[in-house]
């Protein structure tokens, strides 16, 4: 499609939308991290960033460049690993980290109604203030809830708890032509009409802006107890987790992790892991309201894992022990990023009692590709994050051995009735993948749906499905 060239005409009239002329970058102000996310390798720079405050502002924005015809690429903290943010097209990129107030703690109906650039772990220290809980947990604390709910993000308490969409009541949206709607509410059934909500869920900024998210809360659970059990090899260990799965024991996470990445996390953080006895681990969480209830929820799934030649069940009964595991954890993903000159992901997901399968294949393609792979994921959900090293590689080689991998892994992730991504999305960069792995029927009406949602195609082009 032919997009309007952002000109001086069309910068004044934005200017003239926003009150205050310092929230409108332009040329040399435009920071180069608006360029890229965290780690897809798309860059490219908008011609254009404001930074809203107000659906209103959001609102008036999209009006004038659904009329011109300029691409608007929306933007959060930019923590995606996709290229979700990037704006590939240039134009306009709205940017609604200021957009970051907790509206409303209602706790007569257990929800919380925030503004979309709240970060993740500043409602999470929110709602626990309050006794409450809000389950979803990715990774990336400093990511927006905005961002999480474009992503369908999901976490370590994804086994027990679910993922983000499981606690997205209500939204406020601003639809590609301006209009301002809201879809769900704080009601806890609703049979109305299509669930226009959940498809903006996971759909990364191509069908609208969320501008203000109800969000469902539970008690929050009163006690946490972690275990960490090293197993003599990655195999023992990873083929342990579909039976913790079939024993019916519902861990809050279950986390397998190899020395080799813990090593680099040590680097990173600079403090030691709590065990060095082995290579591999796995590292599950119980929640509960009171110690029995949790002691009787572990001690069978530790028995098990013993059968299963585990070396030891170390229980994390204290708070250093805890936190020092559990931010090892934390660091995995940029401790790894400093252990490289360059890396992609693979976020591939299998279904749980595969997950033993594909960790396996995993270890086994590094020398078939010639290439560094260091995986770890969360077990528990069959949510499994393969990382591709550049190390000394020239780009040609590089690119060449990376595609392969990842050709590979995704293949082998659909063989075993799996998808392209478990949280991460599909962005700019997964597209290749997902079309391979879908039937032309389901890309033909996501692209309906984006047509119906965005005729012009001026919201996030070239992102998910989109030719």
């Amino acid at each position: 499609m032919e997009y309007k060239k952002l000109n001086k005409e069309d910068i004044a009239a934005i200017k003239n939308l926003i009150p205050d002329e310092e929230r409108i970058l332009t040329g040399d102000l435009i920071n180069e991290e608006y360029s890229h996310d965290e780690l897809g390798d798309a860059n490219s720079y908008p011609d254009l960033v404001v930074k809203v405050k107000t659906a209103e502002e959001i609102s008036k924005v999209m009006k004038y460049a659904n009329e011109k015809l300029i691409p608007v690429t929306p933007r959060g903290a930019g923590t995606g690993l996709v290229g979700s943010s990037v704006a590939v097209e240039h134009g306009i990129m709205v940017d609604t980290t200021l957009m970051n107030q907790v509206l409303e703690l209602d706790e007569d109906n257990l929800t919380i109604t925030v503004e979309p650039g709240v970060l993740l772990m500043e409602l999470a220290a929110y709602v626990e203030d309050h006794d409450l809980f809000y389950p979803p947990d990715p990774g990336e604390k400093s990511a927006t809830i905005g961002g999480n709910i474009s992503t369908n993000a999901g976490g370590m308490r994804a086994v027990k708890y679910g993922v983000t969409r499981d606690y997205v009541r209500g939204l406020e949206v601003v639809l590609p032509n301006g209009d301002i709607t809201e879809f769900g509410g704080k009601v806890v059934k609703n049979s109305s009409g299509y669930a226009l909500k959940d498809l903006m869920i996971g759909s990364e900024g191509t069908l609208g802006f969320i501008t203000k998210a109800i969000l469902k809360l539970i008690p929050r659970p009163k006690l946490v107890v972690s275990l960490l059990i090293p197993f003599p090899t990655l195999e023992h260990a990873i083929n342990t987790v579909p039976l913790i799965v079939k024993s019916k024991t519902v861990p809050t996470a279950i986390e397998f992790m190899q020395r080799e990445v813990i090593i680099d996390a040590e680097k990173y953080l600079g403090k030691a892991f709590p065990d060095k006895q082995s290579d591999a681990y796995l590292l599950l969480k119980f929640d509960g309201n009171s110690l029995e209830e949790i002691e009787k929820a572990y001690d069978g799934v530790a028995k098990l894992c013993l059968e299963q030649g585990a070396l030891d069940v170390l229980i994390s009964d204290t708070e250093e022990r805890e936190d020092s595991i559990w931010k090892a954890r934390g660091a995995f993903l940029e401790a790894i990023k400093g252990s490289t000159t360059y890396m992609d992901e693979v976020d591939m997901v299998v279904p749980r009692s595969s997950v033993n399968e594909m960790v396996t294949y995993l270890h086994s393609l590094q020398d078939e590709c010639g290439l560094r792979i260091k995986s770890f994921g969360h077990a528990g959900d069959g949510n499994l994050h393969a990382y591709m090293l550049k190390d000394d590689l020239s780009q040609e080689e590089w690119e060449k051995r990376m595609k392969a991998a990842m050709e590979k892994v995704y293949n082998k992730a659909m063989t075993l009735g799996g998808q392209v991504s478990g949280e991460h999305g599909i962005g700019f960069a997964k597209k290749p993948y997902l079309r391979e792995s879908l039937p032309e029927v389901n890309l033909n009406l996501m692209n309906g749906i984006k047509q119906v949602f965005d005729p012009n195609n001026i919201l996030n082009p070239h992102k998910i499905a989109q030719l």
